[in-house]
């Protein structure tokens, strides 16, 4: 049975059973604390949890999950893979222990002929918790399952929690016999590898507290509505149903191992390194398709590197295999091909994904062989000197310098007896950030003491944001560094951060620059407020300069805002949620927030995309996004639990910390975001946003810049200007202009041809009179001199050689000829047959005048080129070259 028949058959199963079928969610975890979905229950988290309510009480997914902590055992073992689909069916509140135990062996022992999966009943072996008493008895007495086919086990192999506290329950596995064949009898209590587990039932019953580990935490009751939990590994049921020996050896993995073959000539079955190198490439490269799939490209950070890791490993193996030539393009067909049958739109997308495999390839490629050339003399060095230790900074150059994954050094250096110090590796890269980390704090604290802003903090607590509402508030002065330096005040002049309990100034975050504005003292002081930051959580510090009078630490002021760079600066914000999402419906969610700045009446916004946006999509956005500003949408924000946001669809932008509740922006119908940042109230109020343009700045990411309101319209307002200045030189309608300007360059490059043809005929014709002033020198025939300045290196090089096909005779024959283009003197020499038998080479020729003109040259020994840096020098040069002939001769 195909693993895409397998599939078909547990959703068609369960939906006939009154489940809802869930899509499977996308491999971008919709959750800050995962990188990636390992688990197929993980989208029904927020529902286990409790904080959000299920719209259904039966559902079922086949999900798409990703793991990697075991990343260097894929291939050593039948049931490591860094990709699989895990079946599940779940229940929120509705049936319990007995409904799930039922419907689990009804599916796997059903007949095919009515939609089971057709196991033989006395092959499946049952597992449950040591004090579930409940669910032997059901397997036992409802199912008819013999007493010595369940077997009781503790709370590691058959107890679930989420590892916090919260939802917790029993498990009952269902393992199937491979056969003596596989190891000994005895039950999965005895041996995993012959009684394989296909589907874990978990039963949610109780609620655990605070403790580490599996089996280290109290339970503290009963659940107040008990649900279920379950998961079948489709891969594990596809090996037993297609009767192979492991899981890459199924449909959706045999098929890219014998592509692998194919474009290496090593066939499965050879040896164990090379079937270990087939199952790598089989199941890294269907990951790395799912994974740029679902919008992961490769980079070096986060799930981004997990992509490319896999990826390069992949790749590498094809290389240890014996491959020689790319061969991610064929590799990646097949497993779209593979795996479009259960998932169309790697079909549909298979463009992108392609784009972006073989760019990661040929950069990959590239990085091989300058990483494994110093890779292979430092291992060799390391040898030699007798260690067996590459050193953490040799792994560190690598890294830093070529892009060498670390993962990549321990393998490659292990595979030559040596293992790597990786402690002094971790130690350079961190003293690497923390230098990062150190320059870019520096930047916004001035180099201050952070202590001193905790400090503040611990005292006064965290400085209290009024700005969403106000544009000045009262407040009072509760801490005041001058120089970076705590200092009880300030007077005119000083260069000051002070700290309020509570402020309307926007503090830089979130793509958002900060406000300026006044902060007026009740003693008539004034400070310039140049800029606003968090050095430390929580604590907001204005920068700025004391203008008039000082300021002391506890003294009562007005903070007052610029309200028109405020203004100007939420028009910006609001129109980068709107490009977001005008982005993210033209090119898909692919196209997710990679960074951005909001500034007064400009902003740019940074996303995802493997290739340029042509600029009839960028030309649709534009008017699409000015489009929803003509429907005067509201914009709104509200405080909502981070699990009841992401249920309404709001964008959580990946890598930003949320906490358990967030502030939502709504603009109308058309964006959701988790945002901090300042808006407008009403779409109506940006005017106008005009589209600059788009760019790369990265592998991956592309960069829009635009202008907003005002600053929108002074650009279309020079631009009008500047076309009806164009109309009127070129006499014709706007609409004429491409057209007309095109002509105009066309007839000028004609233009320009003609011109250089007429030169380069005035040239040649000077080439009769030039042979026939050749000067005799001991029978050699020898032409110098200049020719008009500006023409080019191809002329003087036809003139050169027309002049010495004139020199008839039969004598040795010389020409050298010099010019000056663009303040740059040139030559070219010639020489012909009998001139070089006797000794004169033009190579030689050449050298001699460039040197004259302070440059230098080079060639052939029958005709060469040179120039320098000193046109009055030409005649020198002259005279060097009949000089050194005359040598010769």
């Amino acid at each position: 049975m195909e693993s895409a028949e397998i599939r078909r058959r547990w959703l068609r199963f369960f939906e006939e059973r009154g489940h809802t079928v869930v899509p499977s969610a996308s491999l971008i975890a919709d959750d800050p604390t995962l990188l990636l979905v390992p688990a197929g229950m993980v989208p029904f988290k927020p529902y286990f949890l409790g904080e959000v309510k299920p719209p259904f009480d039966r559902a079922t997914s086949v999900q798409k999950c990703v793991r990697t902590p075991d990343i260097e055992e894929v291939g050593k073992t039948t049931r490591h893979g860094t990709f699989f689909q895990m079946c599940g069916n779940f229940s929120f509140g509705d049936y319990f222990k007995e409904g799930a135990i039922k419907y689990a062996w009804e599916l796997l022992t059903g007949s095919l002929e009515d939609g089971g999966y057709g196991l033989e009943p006395d092959r499946l072996w049952i597992t449950v918790y040591e004090e579930d008493d409940e669910a032997e008895q059901i397997w036992r007495d409802v199912i008819g399952v013999p007493a010595e086919r369940i077997q009781r086990l503790g709370m590691g192999p058959n107890f679930w929690s989420m590892g916090v506290p919260g939802p917790c329950g029993p498990c009952s596995e269902i393992n199937y016999d491979r056969g003596p064949e596989f190891g000994v009898e005895g039950g999965p209590a005895v041996n995993d590898e012959r009684y394989v587990e296909i589907w874990n039932l978990v039963f949610m019953q109780y609620v655990r507290g605070a403790g580490e580990g599996k089996d280290s935490f109290p339970i503290l009751g009963d659940l107040p509505s008990k649900n279920i939990d379950t998961g079948l590994g489709l891969e594990r049921l596809a090996m037993i149903l297609q009767g192979v020996q492991n899981m890459y050896e199924t449909d959706t993995l045999r098929v890219v191992m014998d592509k692998a073959t194919e474009l290496t000539g090593v066939p499965y079955g050879r040896s164990h390194d090379t079937d270990v190198a087939l199952r790598v490439v089989a199941d890294h490269l269907r990951t790395s398709v799912m994974l740029i799939g679902d919008g992961v490209t490769p980079g070096n950070e986060g799930r981004g590197y997990v992509l490319r890791r896999i990826m390069r490993r992949a790749i590498r193996n094809m290389r240890l295999l014996g491959a020689t030539e790319p061969v991610v393009a064929e590799l990646t067909d097949v497993v779209i091909k593979t795996m479009g049958e259960q998932y169309p739109e790697l079909i549909s997308d298979r463009k992108r994904i392609e784009t972006v495999a073989l760019a990661e390839e040929a950069a990959f490629l590239k990085t091989l062989k300058a990483g494994t050339n110093i890779l292979d003399t430092a291992i060799t060095e390391t040898k030699q000197s007798g260690s067996t230790v590459l050193a953490g900074d040799k792994a560190f150059l690598l890294h830093d310098t070529w892009g060498f994954p670390i993962d990549l050094t321990l393998e490659m250096a292990s595979e030559q007896g040596l293992s790597v110090d990786e402690a002094g590796f971790r130690r350079l890269m961190q003293e690497q950030r923390d230098t990062a980390k150190a320059d870019a704090r520096a930047k916004k604290t001035g180099h201050a003491d952070l202590s001193a802003y905790r400090e503040v903090a611990d005292r006064s607590g965290s400085t209290e944001f009024t700005g969403y509402t106000e544009n000045h508030n009262e407040a009072t002065v509760v801490g005041l560094l001058v120089d970076g330096l705590p200092s009880p005040a300030a007077t005119e002049g000083d260069e000051v951060e002070v700290v309020l309990d509570r402020t309307p100034f926007y503090a830089e975050g979130g793509g958002q620059l900060a406000d300026t504005g006044r902060i007026r003292v009740d003693n008539g002081a004034v400070i310039e407020v140049r800029d606003v930051q968090q050095p430390v959580p929580g604590v907001s510090v204005h920068k700025g300069v004391v203008q008039v009078g000082e300021v002391t630490v506890g003294a009562q002021v007005l903070a007052q805002i610029d309200l028109v760079r405020r203004r100007a600066i939420a028009r910006a914000h609001s129109a980068t949620h709107l490009t977001h999402q005008a982005l993210r419906d033209a090119l898909g969610p692919t196209a997710a927030q990679a960074g951005s700045e909001n500034a007064p009446g400009r902003f740019r916004f940074d996303f995802g995309s493997p290739a340029a946006v042509p600029g009839t999509v960028l030309t649709d956005v534009e008017q699409k996004i000015n489009e929803v500003l003509a429907r005067e949408l509201d914009v709104t924000a509200e405080i909502l639990p981070i699990a009841e946001a992401k249920a309404q669809g709001a964008i959580a932008e990946f890598g930003e910390k949320y906490g358990e509740r967030v502030r939502v922006v709504t603009i109308g119908d058309f964006s959701k975001e988790l945002c901090g940042g300042t808006h407008v109230h009403n779409t109506a109020q940006l005017g106008l946003v005009k589209l600059l343009g788009e760019s790369s700045i990265g592998s991956g990411v592309r960069r829009v810049e635009a202008l907003v309101g005002v600053d929108a319209y002074n650009f279309l307002a020079r631009e009008h200007t500047l076309v009806a200045q164009l109309t009127d030189l070129v006499k014709g309608r706007p609409e004429e202009l491409p057209d007309k300007v095109a002509g105009m360059l066309a007839k000028l490059k004609d233009a320009e041809k003609e011109i250089e043809r007429f030169r380069a005929e005035k040239v040649l014709q000077a080439a009769a009179g030039l042979a026939d002033s050749a000067a005799d020198i001991k029978g050699v025939a020898l032409v110098t001199g200049s020719v008009p300045d500006g023409t080019g290196a191809d002329d003087l090089r036809k003139l050169v050689l027309d002049v010495r096909q004139r020199i008839g005779g039969g004598r040795p024959a010389v020409v050298a000829l010099f010019t000056v283009a663009n303040g740059r003197p040139l030559t070219v020499v010639a020489t012909n047959e009998a001139a070089r038998e006797r000794g004169i080479k033009a190579g030689e020729l050449v050298r001699t005048a460039a040197k004259t003109l302070g440059g230098g040259g080079g060639g052939k020994d029958d005709v060469a080129q040179g120039g320098g840096q000193n046109p009055a020098a030409v005649p020198d040069a002259v005279e060097a070259v009949q000089r050194l002939v005359g040598e010769k001769v």
